[in-house]
């Protein structure tokens, strides 16, 4: 992903998960998917039972994401995927982590 990062090829995205996607392991599953396609950022349930993430890679590490985040888990059903992007300048993330319930 570093050469990516260098071209400036990096774009970022806030994305709002609908659904049954708490209580169920989604967060961790996201973590280890955002591993796995150097992806960074963060993710965290939101009070009223999304999950919320913030991921930053390349267009086609971030379309892979979007992918695995719509369809998520077994255990996830899914309902609605909102999906912002966010314009430069924004903060790099060097990894991706789970955050505390917004």
């Amino acid at each position: 992903m570093e050469d990516d990062r260098n071209d400036g090829m990096l774009e970022t995205r806030l994305v709002r998960v609908r659904g049954l996607v708490q209580g169920i392991g989604y967060r961790e599953a996201c973590v280890r998917r955002a591993h796995s396609l150097s992806v960074t950022g963060w993710v965290r349930n939101r009070m009223d039972g999304s999950v919320e993430a913030m991921i930053q890679g390349s267009p086609a590490q971030l379309a892979e994401m979007c992918g695995w985040l719509s369809e998520g888990m077994s255990a996830a059903l899914v309902d609605r995927l909102e999906v912002t992007e966010v314009q430069p300048p924004f903060a790099r993330f060097e990894h991706f982590e789970r955050l505390p319930t917004l």
